[in-house]
């Protein structure tokens, strides 16, 4: 089956609308039924068409069913009218076993694949290359990683960029002070480096209070700017010390991005004059404060007077606006992007659609790109401030990791006290990890949250350890000695909780082109959560190694195919199962 249920009951009930109505390419507007008695699936396109028309809802709904029962239909078993005009429709259950049946031999069948896959750019994790990682950097590293991951399924070609900030005035400052410490021998460069929060905080006092070391500092940025050799060379150890910090990170959290992926903003630092020139021709640039800017009428302040868009201050020096907009150019023309994605902090907005709207303007872009900040809120703390230390500084993301695996540790020592140590250990790992992530992928990324141990490390709930744990469960009634060799096909359909558990296994692929279209990773994290939840609803009512050998078999099927499901789920999200808890 080469697309889902509701792909293709909406592309029926599209068709009959149009063939009722006489309006070409009509939306069926099929979505999944908002509870199991209205049926599986309720098409809601008649409404507007209607309306169109100026025509009675029920009676064209009624047309449009005479229309699709007169069909020959392999896959529903009835449509019925409900309300002013909604048609709810119920799958056969024929259709329903023989897509579970290729699902559960072909686990990768249970997501379709886009019929064009589009090139798409991801722009997420971004870290400043002068300070380590902190709380700040988690969202879009692990909410960019999640949607690579769900994109790349459905079939898209996906170009991972991590648009690092390695460029720029605190280089020249890190720069000196790096220097300087050579000269004192105060030890070896990586050992000093060995805590880049602390030697940027350092480098800063200094540069704050000696007038002589700031005046070094930005002569250091000239330098480095213009391709010194002795300081590309200096400025190469401090990048190279940043990245493995970097890559710690990113492996402690099972993120996909490598050293292939980066697209530092070094990268464009030759191209900056060409956009300025570019921006000039264009008749887009203008001058304010000897600064080059860009004004454009839609982007106007409180006081009513246009917002520039810096493209290049009056030293000489260039923004962040200006690299973004060469990298546009690049993704656009040498990626050919379809969808370039920007998974970046909220209060970038302004940013973003400044940036974007001269892009366009100055057709720095192709007419096909689409150009989509994918913006998140803040993690707070329980204080409702953004989250920081007991001393109010930023919290180092590694730390805020390694806190996570030591909580979960006493948390499944203190359920499993007989648990080998280095299991315990190997457990807790994942179950820590999984739980920052699974936290703040659950929640609607555009909103705050807030960051809550108790919440995000329990057993109950939307959470990663119940996900992780009924996953376990299942592996678990699999390896019992009644389980050993059955033979894996669905027949039994007739208890309603089998039903039900069914159908939304067979869901998963409609969720995941919706997080792939739509960017919100806490769909798929709702539905596994709804998912687990039906199997508990399952294994109470429908006895599994107890029942008949033919349910036996049939159930342990279900069972195993839930487990696929839950797996490829968690996958997507960047969270590794556990066999055992």
């Amino acid at each position: 089956m080469k697309a889902t249920f509701k792909q293709l009951l909406n592309l029926q009930v599209g068709a009959a609308i149009s063939e009722c109505s006489g309006i070409e390419n009509c939306n069926g507007n099929v979505i999944t039924a908002s509870k199991p008695e209205f049926g599986d699936y309720q098409a809601n396109g008649i409404m507007s068409v209607a309306k169109q028309l100026d025509r009675n809802p029920r009676e064209l709904a009624q047309q449009v069913v005479e229309h699709l029962n007169a069909l020959e239909n392999n896959i529903v078993e009835s449509y019925a009218i409900a309300g002013p005009g909604f048609i709810n429709i119920r799958i056969s259950n024929v259709a329903l076993l023989s897509l579970a049946n290729v699902a559960l031999l072909k686990p990768e069948a249970l997501v379709t694949r886009v019929a064009s896959p589009a090139t798409i750019v991801v722009d997420y994790s971004s870290p400043n290359l002068a300070k380590e990682m902190h709380v700040g950097h988690l969202r879009g590293t692990i909410i960019g990683d999640s949607l690579v991951r769900v994109m790349e399924k459905v079939g898209h070609k996906i170009v991972r960029q991590n648009h690092v900030g390695d460029w720029g005035t605190q280089f020249g400052m890190l720069i000196a002070f790096m220097q300087e410490l050579q000269k004192q021998k105060t030890g070896e460069l990586p050992q000093q480096l060995s805590d880049l929060e602390q030697f940027y905080r350092a480098a800063k006092n200094k540069f704050d209070a000696d007038p002589e070391f700031a005046d070094e500092a930005r002569k250091s940025v000239v330098k480095l700017q213009s391709g010194d050799p002795s300081y590309k060379q200096v400025w190469n150890q401090f990048i190279e010390e940043s990245l493995t910090h970097c890559e710690e990170i990113y492996d402690k959290l099972n993120i996909t991005l490598s050293r292939d992926d980066l697209d530092a903003e070094s990268r464009y630092n030759d191209d900056l004059e060409g956009v300025t020139e570019l921006l000039n021709s264009k008749g887009l640039l203008s001058e304010s404060d000897g600064a080059k800017v860009v004004f454009l009428s839609e982007f106007v302040g409180k006081d009513g007077n246009p917002l520039p868009v810096i493209i290049q201050k009056s030293d000489g020096g260039y923004l962040y606006s200006t690299t973004d907009l060469a990298a546009i150019k690049f993704r656009s023309e040498e990626l050919d992007a379809d969808r370039s994605l920007y998974v970046v902090d909220a209060r970038q907005s302004l940013h973003f659609q400044q940036v974007f709207a001269v892009s366009k303007s100055a057709q720095l872009t192709s007419d096909k790109i689409s150009l989509e900040h994918i913006a998140y809120g803040t993690m707070m703390g329980s204080d409702g401030t953004p989250f920081k230390t007991r001393s109010g500084d930023t919290v180092k993301l590694i730390d805020l990791l390694d806190e996570s695996v030591r909580r979960a540790y006493d948390l499944v020592t203190e359920k499993n006290p007989e648990l080998d140590k280095e299991l315990c250990l190997s457990i807790a790992k994942k179950v820590g990890i999984a739980s920052v992530k699974y936290a703040d992928l659950s929640k609607n990324r555009t909103s705050d949250y807030i960051f809550d141990w108790s919440m995000m490390l329990s057993f109950e709930g939307n959470t990663a350890p119940y996900l992780m744990y009924a996953y376990a469960r299942i592996k678990s009634i699999l390896r019992k000695g009644e389980a050993e060799d059955f033979e894996e096909e669905i027949i039994s359909i007739d208890e309603n909780e089998e039903r039900l558990l069914i159908l939304k296994i067979l869901q998963i692929s409609d969720i995941i082109h919706s997080v792939s279209e739509d960017c919100f990773p806490n769909q798929l994290c709702n539905y596994l959560y709804e998912l687990a939840g039906l199997f508990m609803r399952f294994y109470e009512a429908c006895p599994i190694l107890k029942s008949d050998p033919l349910k036996r078999n049939s159930r342990l099927s279900l069972a195993k195919l839930t487990a696929s499901a839950l797996q490829q789920g968690l996958d997507l999200l960047g969270i590794e199962t556990l066999e055992r808890m």
